[in-house]
């Protein structure tokens, strides 16, 4: 057996499984080690992908040549594209999974990837030489050398969840935790701390009285993760229900607080804001006197079911009684108790923006052993790395995502410059250019990208240039295609909509709130045949949406466009090197400390430091001859 690959990856998370794809599929050799081989992608909390703004991070996997977006589509029991009332840059896909066939799929990928080996194993320790990663020292004594190594542990580093006054060490529930590299880690230098996160309780569906449920069912039309046309779902698709705790609910759950390891001390490390657990969010929103709850399936099959909102480490007794008092739970049986996981993550200050770390050569982290928490965080971040992990032992030039260019970048930009305080998670809200970051052209901004890099196929970068070429083509027929009010104005007048006074451009009626294309076919003939003529049937849907956004919002695009160019200028002033921070009296002491720690690569990424003021930035400008 050959022990010696150009690069390895701990842990087959999603982190793991996108950045062994993508380092193996740029052509290095690449050694997968995991725990458990059955285990590979699991869905460790809600068998769902997407959401807010995480579902535009699967998109872009997707574009750049990752496996995510297709293996949910052809998993997905269920797809919704969320806000879909608000504008085109807050619209985000989510979908529910089928979870074993979703590990199941992601293994038979990894299985038939060119280049990529897998074994069973845990890491006990890395091989490091001169300041560099050389490979790693297995449980059972293996020892495989690497020019690089990809830590994606998830939370299995000296893991140990909690339920009640109960804990077990662990990373996962019926799976041994990892220990061993946090200690070496730390003393090579490296800054550690402790983060929580949980997962609701399962439930057994025959015990649900689903008649005082309400019934939430997935959308029915052409949208999915993956662009491309030949992916589609497989299976059976199944709703979601929903139901709401009460006051009495609450009632015992405040009961409980005294035993909840959130609350008596017992966990010390730090929990996610924008996931409470059901503990969390009696006591934070006391006013409140209910909260809603999803029951969500987790496979095609099965009567397993997910409840969403009700992520607690609080007993075993007193979560079941609380159920008890929802109506539609009262005879409520469980698969398992919900639980809280504590586990180490590392400052991610500490990397560059290739998720490198900056104190040992050829050493990459990314998932939870940066601070996030999801897994599309993770997944981004296991591309970005992989890729850069590739490229740097085949002596490529570093991949790397501008903020304006996807919400990887924003993450990993946010990752490295600001640190984290919480569980990281992605909102479109830290986006500054979310409006250029939409899920419908992800592959017009990163196809090219992930293609340049071989991670993106020839097939894939030329149906993306088809659906540009196709696109534009409609755009143009719209601004120049004549509309005669004599001809158009009955059938606006027969559905409510203002006539026409005299003859327009067909893309002044696609501006008009009440109309669409699709809309538009309908009274206009030629429109309807330019579409027939001249758009893919298999992604003509798609190719429509996707022009009618850009005419829609085009004063929008091309401001944020402007805006963005702007922010680009500071960009490309390269400042890592330049300057000794130390001696330079005129930053404030804050300033001084944060730029020596963060070094950051450009007087952009400096004035998003947090305590970076506008003054410490154009200090920095006049120290560069600016």
């Amino acid at each position: 057996m050959n022990f010696s690959f150009d690069v390895i990856v701990i842990g087959a998370g999603h982190a793991g499984c996108e950045a062994a794809h993508a380092a193996a599929r740029i052509g290095a050799s690449t050694l997968l080690i995991t725990m458990d081989m059955n285990k590979i992608a699991q869905m460790s909390c809600n068998p769902a992908v997407g959401g807010i703004a995480k579902g535009q991070i699967v998109r872009e996997i997707d574009a750049l040549g990752g496996m995510m977006g297709i293996i949910t589509d052809r998993s997905a029991i269920q797809f919704r594209m969320l806000n879909r009332s608000k504008g085109p840059a807050m619209w985000s896909p989510r979908a529910q999974s089928d979870r074993m066939k979703f590990s199941q799929l992601w293994r038979e990928t990894l299985e038939n990837t060119e280049n990529l080996n897998m074994w069973q194993d845990s890491v006990a320790s890395l091989i490091v030489e001169d300041g560099c990663v050389r490979g790693v020292v297995t449980a059972l004594g293996v020892r495989f050398t690497a020019k690089a190594v990809v830590l994606t542990a998830g939370t299995f580093l000296n893991g140990l969840m909690h339920t009640g006054p109960v804990k077990i060490k662990g990373g996962r529930v019926a799976e041994p935790a990892a220990y061993g590299l946090t200690e070496q880690l730390r003393e090579l230098g490296f800054a550690t701390d402790r983060m929580k996160t949980g997962t609701p309780v399962r439930i057994d569906g025959r015990s649900v009285d689903w008649s005082k449920t309400t019934l939430q069912e997935g959308d029915d039309d052409f949208h999915k993760f993956s662009y491309l046309s030949e992916v589609s779902r497989e299976l059976k698709q199944r709703p979601c229900h929903t139901v709401y705790t009460n006051t009495h609910t609450h009632d015992i759950l405040r009961r409980g607080l005294p035993d909840s390891p959130l609350y008596n001390g017992q966990i010390q490390s730090i929990g996610p804001r924008y996931c409470p657990s059901i503990e969390t969010k009696i006591v934070t929103f006391a006013d409140k006197e209910e909260h809603q709850l999803f029951l969500e399936p987790e496979g095609e099959t099965t009567t397993e079911y997910y409840l969403n909102g009700f992520s607690s480490s609080l007993p075993i007794n007193i979560q079941i009684e609380a159920l008890e008092t929802i109506p539609a739970l009262r005879d409520v049986m469980l698969f398992r108790p919900g639980y809280a996981i504590e586990y180490d993550f590392f400052d991610p200050t500490q990397l560059h923006h290739t998720l490198e770390t900056k104190l040992l050569h050829g050493l990459f982290f990314a998932g939870q052993v940066n601070g996030t928490t999801g897994y599309e965080e993770a997944a981004g971040q296991g591309l970005v790395a992989g890729v850069n992990a590739a490229l740097q032992v085949k002596g490529g030039e570093p991949f790397t995502l501008a903020r304006d260019e996807a919400y990887i970048g924003v993450l990993i930009d946010d990752l490295v410059t600001k640190g984290v305080d919480e569980p990281y998670r992605m909102f479109t809200s830290r986006a500054e250019h979310r409006i250029l970051l939409r899920q419908d052209d992800a592959d017009m901004r990163l196809t090219p990208r992930g293609h340049a890099i071989g991670l993106a196929t020839d097939a894939r970068y030329q149906a993306m240039l088809a659906k540009r070429q196709q696109r534009d083509g409609l755009m143009q027929f719209c601004a120049e295609f004549s509309v005669k009010a004599s001809i158009l104005n009955p059938w606006l007048e027969a559905r409510g909509e203002q006539p026409l006074k005299q003859g327009v451009k067909l893309i002044d009626l696609v501006l008009r709130p009440g109309l669409n294309i699709a809309l538009l076919s309908e009274g206009i003939p030629a429109l309807a045949a330019y579409i027939a003529d001249n758009i893919s049937p298999e992604r003509r849907d798609e190719i429509v949406e996707a022009a009618e956004i850009l005419m829609k919002y085009e004063g929008y695009i091309r401001r944020e466009q402007l805006n963005a160019e702007k922010l680009h200028r500071l960009e490309n002033l390269k400042l890592r090197g330049k300057i000794d921070y130390s001696a330079v009296k005129a930053l404030s002491t804050e300033a001084r400390q944060k730029l020596a720690k963060i070094d950051p690569e450009t007087v952009a990424q400096a004035s998003r430091i947090p305590g970076i003021s506008p003054a410490d930035v154009n200090i920095l400008l006049l120290l560069l001859g600016r």
